[in-house]
């Protein structure tokens, strides 16, 4: 009787130390969880929503492809004189300059002097390290960057990381496969854009890791 009794003493003493751990931990989840659905909020709204004119030109324009309208948007703006040349990045291998400019025919002149294909990169950190390239070879200091509206942040943040010295404009094409404004309301519209937000988190992630200055 005595032997039960200590140990029942025992676990009683050790009791409200663990429900302290216990409460501590869910506090710290709790606030974790609350700062990320902040944070997304955050990205969210800053995505834009309207196609606004760039507030100033650039040396270059850079598109980075992957929807039907970015090209079109970044050679309006290559013959509205906002960029003396033009980067189409993330061309599939296959396509030629011609079949691209046969899509838009009243921009083909511009394909003989001032549009540059790469075909090499397959992913955002491609286009950013090939758009490095293609800037520090014709020594530009800015650059409009044009590419879907959510994807922007990302595309922002790894051209940053490669170009520090080089001004970025962004040109957000809004997305038809995004209504932003109204996300809530469409599970895929939200699919997408979380998808989106933790690739950006992954990608400011990498930026303080030791191994993305290689």
């Amino acid at each position: 009787m005595h032997a039960v009794g200590s140990g029942t003493g025992a676990d009683a003493g050790t009791s409200p130390p663990r429900r302290r751990v216990g409460r501590i931990v869910l506090f710290v989840l709790g606030l974790a969880f609350v700062l990320f659905a902040a944070d997304y909020l955050r990205f969210v709204y800053l995505i834009e929503v309207n196609e606004n004119t760039p507030p100033r030109n650039a040396d270059g324009i850079v598109v980075l492809t992957g929807g039907p309208f970015r090209i079109g948007d970044a050679l309006d703006l290559l013959a509205a004189g906002r960029g003396r040349r033009l980067l189409i990045s993330g061309v599939n291998p296959l396509t030629r300059s011609r079949e691209i400019a046969s899509l838009v025919p009243e921009h083909q002149r511009w394909f003989n002097c001032c549009v540059d294909l790469e075909h090499s990169s397959t992913n955002t950190i491609g286009n950013a390290l090939e758009t490095r390239r293609w800037v520090e070879g014709r020594k530009f200091k800015s650059l409009i960057v044009v590419t879907a509206n959510f994807h922007m942040p990302r595309a922002m943040v790894e051209l940053a990381h490669q170009l520090p010295d080089v001004t970025l404009v962004p040109y957000a094409v809004v997305s038809d496969k995004a209504k932003v404004e109204t996300w809530w309301e469409n599970s895929e519209t939200a699919r997408l854009l979380f998808l989106e937000y933790l690739k950006y988190i992954l990608a400011r992630v990498r930026m303080v890791l030791p191994s993305a200055a290689a």
